[in-house]
């Protein structure tokens, strides 16, 4: 009578095992990335406002780039962590490659649009006639890094994939020491201004990069895997992506119609948005950290053809998210009155913000089941059904938010149909873990 209760402890021990080994570092990574625009900013806000609004234009303009093709990172990990448990590295790493050239024929594609465009791009987003040459300067040179940082993606879906975490945080670290550094030398050193800022950020990337194709060429050559570009594992890698990539669009969708509705309501409500909007953010990063060691976990037992060891590993990182997320919740409870004087010394945007933080805090533990989900059926490769639930949420979320000015209703119930939207991602994603459909065992889906 006590076997099965002790076989259900060491189990759950042992993905524990795997999710603190696997989130912990895709969190410091995740939490790494954000510090380039900081750092950045920090530099470049010396140099004059004018400058420090040049930035902001840019930086916007190419995160957005960027952050559009995270697919690259997501399906190449759910690829590659498949092979994995089949035993195959060789077709593991293979089909990581073919990520990476994807990854450089989208970077060679944008680069070819952004650079003649430039500044109608910036202008589109109205800067100041004073603060759009530095953007157009900053985002014609940043562009440059974009096959990098889009290499970084998919080499970083790679290694996730194989188990690896810990590379792609010491990567990262390194890429924001360097950033930094290059950034006072260049700016400062070299006089060169907002270019020698956007010259740093570029050199650091590629840098990254390079690390990242060090790392992934020799374990092809190790596991005798091709390095050549293959046309049909390319074509096999955009197709997987382009269920993620709607899934992105229509969440890009939620974030900008709800900054657009917050900027409808007044100055002190969007201030007071930003805030926690950033937040949020940052949140998200923690709960991330689980979806990824999702992805990568979830793959793995497929492709070994362990669908009770895949269902077993989704159960208890639910149980992970929803404890997260309590966790966050109370902190975010707790850490108010100390949270916003940090970004605002207005007593009109911390009165809009305090019951708009509430509604974050309750709204994370369904956060926490919602980027689980998301994870563990990334990780199972379920993108056409990600693409589909996206939609519908979408749908859903956009006339509630719309409606929140017209009924006079403020920060608080636009948050409140934030907390909407994440409630209808965690019913679908709920219904299609519960039947099992996603279950599709052998080294592709």
């Amino acid at each position: 009578m006590t076997q099965a209760p002790a076989a259900t402890r060491a189990t759950r021990r042992q993905h524990d095992r795997e999710i603190v080994m696997l989130a912990v570092p895709a969190f410091g990574a995740l939490v790494a990335e954000p510090l380039f625009v900081m750092a950045d900013s920090a530099i470049v806000g010396h140099l004059g406002t004018a400058q420090l609004a040049g930035l902001g234009v840019a930086s916007a303009l190419l995160t957005t780039a960027v952050s559009v093709f995270v697919f690259l990172a997501y399906a190449t990990t759910a690829a590659v962590a498949r092979r994995v448990g089949a035993g195959d590295l060789q077709a593991a790493i293979r089909q990581g490659m073919d990520g990476i050239w994807l990854a450089l024929l989208i970077g060679a594609t944008v680069i070819a649009v952004v650079l003649p465009s430039a500044p109608a791009l910036i202008g589109l987003f109205g800067a100041s006639d004073t603060a759009a040459p530095y953007a157009t300067t900053y985002l014609r040179i940043s562009s440059i890094g974009i096959p990098a940082m889009l290499i970084v993606l998919a080499a970083t879906g790679v290694l996730r994939g194989l188990q690896n975490t810990k590379t792609p945080l010491y990567v990262a670290v390194s890429g924001f020491v360097a950033n930094a550094a290059l950034n006072v030398g260049l700016v400062y050193g070299a006089d060169l201004g907002i270019a020698g800022s956007a010259w740093g950020t570029v050199i650091a990337q590629w840098g990254m990069a390079a690390v990242y194709l060090v790392v992934v060429v020799r374990g092809a050559r190790r596991h005798g895997a091709a390095l050549r570009p293959d046309a049909a594992g390319i074509r096999a890698s955009a197709q997987a992506g382009v269920p993620l990539l709607i899934r992105t669009l229509s969440l890009r969708a939620v974030l900008l119609i709800a900054t657009a509705v917050a900027a409808h309501l007044g100055d002190a409500d969007i201030a007071a948005h930003q805030i926690i909007l950033s937040l949020w953010s940052l949140l998200a990063f923690a709960l991330d950290a689980i979806a990824i060691a999702g992805q990568a976990i979830i793959g793995r037992y497929l492709g070994a053809n362990d669908p009770q060891g895949a269902r077993a590993a989704c159960r208890r990182m639910v149980q992970w998210g929803i404890a997260v997320g309590v966790v966050l919740g109370l902190l975010v409870i707790l850490s108010r009155p100390l949270f916003l004087p940090l970004f605002t010394s207005d007593p009109t945007v911390k009165d809009t913000a305090l019951p708009a933080l509430i509604m974050v805090a309750l709204s994370q533990p369904i956060c926490g089941v919602v980027f689980v989900l998301d994870g563990v059926l990334m990780g199972a490769g379920d993108g056409p059904y990600l693409a589909g639930a996206m939609v519908v949420t979408l749908a859903v979320f956009a006339p509630a938010a719309l409606l929140v000015p017209v009924l006079g209703a403020g920060l608080t119930a636009l948050w409140g149909a934030m907390t909407l939207m994440m409630a209808v991602r965690m019913l679908t994603l709920l219904l299609r873990t519960r039947s099992g459909r996603w279950v599709v065992t052998g080294a592709t889906r």
